[in-house]
């Protein structure tokens, strides 16, 4: 069974977004086993520097890197990366849990990722050019990894 780690950084503040996260835990438990970690956001002022800006995101990377495995298969969530189906996603994860033990998604701050935690990614993967609150990105990623798990085993929840 494939470990699969959500690391996020924020934590959820509206209810209704920690229920759909609940509902979805509770739907891949027979599929993998699931974690969502979620790491402290750096706080900055509310007109911040590019200096500013470059520290934030480099705080936030260093901690999503500390959660890493040496031998996880790391996904990066960001702008510039392959925007792909929810079929290439089954795929995708079928390929994973071939390859490793453990899949992690790394969702950042609002500032984004720093470069060294794409460098460490072994697969960018973009779910458009839209901009999504990170804390609604979440729901999104889960929906889309145990939509991925249902067509691997061929259920009519994707139609």
């Amino acid at each position: 069974m494939l470990n699969v780690n959500i690391i996020c950084v924020g934590k959820l503040k509206e209810s209704y977004l920690r229920d759909a996260i609940e509902e979805y835990s509770k739907r891949m438990k027979p599929l993998c086993k699931l974690s969502v970690i979620e790491l402290p956001e750096e706080r900055v002022g509310e007109n911040p520097s590019a200096a500013e800006i470059q520290k934030t995101v480099a705080a936030e990377s260093d901690r999503i890197l500390q959660k890493l495995g040496k031998s996880d298969y790391v996904v990066a969530m960001c702008i510039e990366g392959r925007n792909i189906s929810s079929e290439e996603l089954s795929q995708k994860l079928e390929e994973i849990q071939q390859l490793a033990g453990t899949v992690d998604f790394i969702i950042g701050g609002s500032w984004g990722l720093s470069d060294a935690l794409k460098a460490r990614a072994d697969f960018k993967l973009s779910m458009g050019r839209m901009t999504f609150p990170h804390q609604l990105f979440r729901v999104m990623l889960l929906e889309q990894i145990y939509r991925a798990f249902q067509i691997s085993r061929g259920t009519k929840y994707h139609k």
